[in-house]
């Protein structure tokens, strides 16, 4: 034992220079004694220098010119665009035509048969009282507007989707070449590429429902990409021995052992076209997104709870459905399916022979007024002046002084070659260098865009709200992971703050803590929260139970078996919870532009409403770099090789 005690000091030394982090901080360390005196020498003013900078204005400028005054006599407008937009418009027509004739009981009765046929009667039941509750709020025709709009756009994204997936499920080049399209398509905020649609387009239908499927096809790309290259290989050597042709193969084995992803790409990609369809208003799209657009413009809470409750009703239903389809948990027969469509034809017609196609003005409730009563006197009770602990005015002063500018201050008097250095030395810790480099590139490419202070202003807000949402988060999902009651009673809470619009978050948060940059990151901390909560959840409960018996046997306290078993064992989750909350951070963040949040975010948000094609652009093009790079430094990337790092 004394010779074990005695030869530790001497190995111990030895073993963390073996160390794979210990390595890459000494080259760090070794670049950087190297290359910092250099770079301050040349830069000393610290900030990004004119002479690396590409201004964009005039060609953009250009090219924004030259779409208004050709959109209305180029053949490319004329013969291509001119077909889309038509296409789209008579579709989106057809479909609210459809609806509306189905009237308000044979949609309620088609989506509770359908919901019955694929979950059962419970789904069936909640699917029903989701509708009525919809005609209830006084929201039936916008939400059969939206609904028209969804399932044009939904159409369109998954047969988009499919396709894109298709190619990059069956060659490896191109599933190459579309990750970084399906990445910037994921991550450039809707009002970058707002802009560019409605310069092409108009406002209107078209715009929207375009618009949408760019935000909603790469969940189904990816996914669709993902099953057809996870096919099991025996399987598919089983059939190409029996002579089958590739497309053969494709129709008879690949695509059906993909069902699950295919049908997991159609429920990310309806969640995706829903949330949606809030920004789409902003061009025109009407419905419900409409109504919560000028609830906001406002400051109307009670309105804009009344359209978005409808949307978070049908995203629930919606989510619950197609889930149940991936997990298979009703296979009806096509016999069943003749009836369900029967019996949804029949209800729509006695309510069209009985005259009870719209929803009756007598049976709405008006929810505007009591809630805006109850927020009135939140806002009266608890904006100022609340003994002890003082009220969110203050609390919004207090987060702006003491977090946000000391962050923002830091990271602006930071010189830019430290920037990048330090994000350099985060991204090649976890993961390789070829992560490192592409968060470099990223973060460089927003300087020589010429917005290197407007990203820092933003990346500020972004790193305030993701540690309030990791503290949150990390809290609850404990909490959660402990007690099957703690999840019960949270599940249907999250289920309604991951689906309510972003919008709809601006409303409140603008009402009690007024406008500014804290405001837009509370609104960030509530959106991103629920995904948070339910990743580290699922990670903590999915922590091996022979591990948490064997500690409990060594008499570990609940403290230790948390801090020493759990935690380290669902690090994978806990580090995909962390990407996930700085990704939808930043979604919001962009969208507090509109209750001044400044920095990129209202570049992006004036860009669209002054037609500036050059701002917003430039502005979405710096916000994809900044998620670009805090994809990489929070995303580990595994190792292929021993060359890898």
């Amino acid at each position: 034992m004394a010779t074990v005690t005695a030869s530790t000091p001497r190995t111990l030394p030895t073993g963390l220079l073996k160390h794979r982090a210990v390595h890459k901080l000494l080259l760090i360390a070794l670049a950087a004694a190297v290359l910092v005196p250099l770079a301050n020498a040349q830069w000393a003013s610290g900030s990004w220098p004119d002479a690396l900078t590409v201004d964009l204005t005039s060609p953009l400028g250009k090219v924004s010119d030259w779409i208004i005054d050709n959109r209305d006599s180029h053949p490319l407008f004329l013969y291509f665009f001119g077909y889309v937009s038509n296409a789209v418009v008579i579709s989106v027509h057809a479909v609210y035509l459809v609806l509306l004739g189905a009237g308000w009981a044979g949609v309620t009765a088609f989506g509770a048969l359908v919901a019955w046929r694929v979950a059962g009667v419970r789904l069936a039941l909640g699917t029903a009282a989701a509708f009525l509750a919809c005609g209830l709020l006084g929201m039936w025709v916008p939400t059969m507007q939206t609904l028209a709009l969804m399932v044009v756009a939904v159409l369109a994204s998954v047969v988009v989707g499919a396709l894109l997936g298709l190619a990059g499920g069956l060659s490896g080049r191109m599933d190459r070449i579309l990750r970084p399209v399906l990445d910037t398509m994921q991550v450039m905020p809707a009002y970058a590429y707002l802009l560019p649609v409605v310069l092409v387009f108009g406002m209107g239908v078209p715009a929207a429902v375009l618009a949408t499927v760019v935000y909603a096809a790469p969940p189904m790309a990816r996914l669709t990409a993902l099953g057809l290259r996870g096919a099991d290989k025996e399987v598919l050597e089983a059939v190409e021995s029996l002579g089958t042709t590739a497309r053969q193969r494709l129709l008879t084995a690949r695509i059906p052992l993909a069902r699950k992803e295919l049908l997991l790409g159609l429920n990310q990609t309806i969640m995706m076209a829903l949330s949606m369809a809030v920004i789409a208003s902003v061009i025109g799209a009407g419905g419900l997104g409409d109504r919560v657009y000028q609830a906001l413009a406002s400051v109307d809470v009670g309105a804009a709870l009344a359209a978005g409750i409808p949307i978070v009703l049908l995203a629930v239903v919606l989510d619950r459905v197609t889930g149940a389809a991936g997990d298979g948990i009703e296979r009806p027969g096509r016999a069943g399916w003749a009836y369900a469509l029967a019996a949804a034809v029949a209800v729509a017609v006695v309510g069209r022979l009985v005259g009870r196609l719209d929803w009756p003005d007598t049976w709405t409730l008006n929810i505007a007024e009591p809630v805006n009563r109850a927020v009135d006197w939140m806002t009266d009770h608890l904006y100022s002046g609340v003994p002890l602990i003082g009220g969110t005015a203050d609390w919004a002063a207090h987060f702006t002084t003491w977090v946000l500018d000391p962050v923002r201050d830091g990271l602006q008097g930071l010189p830019w070659w430290s920037v990048l250095l330090i994000v350099a030395t985060l991204a090649w810790l976890i993961g390789t260098w070829r992560t490192a480099l592409t968060a470099v590139l990223a973060m460089a490419a927003i300087g020589v865009l010429g917005v290197w202070t407007s990203a820092l202003d933003t990346l500020s807000q972004v790193l305030a709200a993701v540690a309030v949402t990791l503290v949150l988060g990390f809290a609850t999902a404990v909490a959660a992971a402990r007690s099957d009651r703690v999840e019960r009673l949270l599940r249907p809470v999250l289920d309604v703050f991951q689906t309510m619009p972003q919008f709809v978050y601006l409303i409140p948060v603008v009402a009690l803590f007024g406008v500014g940059r804290a405001p837009a990151a509370a609104a960030a901390v509530v959106y991103a929260l629920p995904a948070v909560v339910r990743i580290t959840t699922q990670g903590l409960r999915q922590v091996d139970p022979a591990a948490m018996e064997s500690s409990r046997s060594l008499g570990a306290t609940s403290w230790q078996q948390l801090r020493q078993v759990q935690l380290p064992l669902a690090r994978p989750a806990l580090l995909l919870a962390v990407n996930q909350g700085v990704v939808l951070v930043l979604a919001v963040v962009v969208i507090g532009g509109l209750v001044g949040g400044g920095a990129l975010g209202y570049d992006t948000v004036f860009g669209l409403a002054q037609g500036d094609l050059a701002t917003g652009l430039v502005a979405g093009a710096a916000i994809v770099c900044l998620g670009l790079m805090l994809d990489r430094v929070t995303q580990p990337t595994e190792r292929r090789t021993g060359k890898g790092a």
